[in-house]
């Protein structure tokens, strides 16, 4: 398959893990907003359901990637910039994920808003991975 190729299946794929993490932020950050109301626990459960749809979507997205850069995980220049955001924003919504589903207990909202400052950071390692990537993606045919 050529290079062109790989770069359009990858850019279809990476979608949903990019935008769900976003819309789990933002349910949970709205969870934090009604705690005491029975919203805020339809709001975590929608936005834990969209993390862990992120990180199983996110598997073919890494490996699609690394079958277009021929496995360099780190790469040169934009592709060095991308992956120092990728690679760490990879790691966090695979451990929020896990998180959310070992958790036995509803946390407390200290809790549940330290779970929120990460999912910003998630969203924000993310921003910056796509704005590398879409650098990157303007080279290819």
């Amino acid at each position: 398959m050529d290079p062109g190729a790989w770069a359009r299946l990858h850019g279809a794929l990476i979608h949903f893990p990019v935008a769900l993490p976003v819309f789990a932020a933002g349910c949970d950050t709205a969870a934090l907003g009604c705690w005491s109301r029975p919203t805020a626990a339809r709001l975590q459960a929608a936005g834990g359901y969209a993390l862990y749809l992120a990180a199983l979507g996110s598997v073919p997205a890494v490996v699609s990637g690394l079958v277009l850069t021929r496995g360099d995980m780190l790469g040169h220049d934009a592709l060095r910039r991308h992956h120092l955001l990728v690679w760490p924003a990879w790691t966090l919504l695979i451990a929020l994920a896990v998180w959310r589903a070992l958790r036995r207990e509803e946390p407390t909202r200290a809790g549940h808003a330290v779970g929120v400052a990460f999912g910003w950071l998630l969203v924000a390692l993310m921003g910056g991975a796509g704005h590398w990537g879409g650098l990157l993606a303007q080279s290819f045919p």
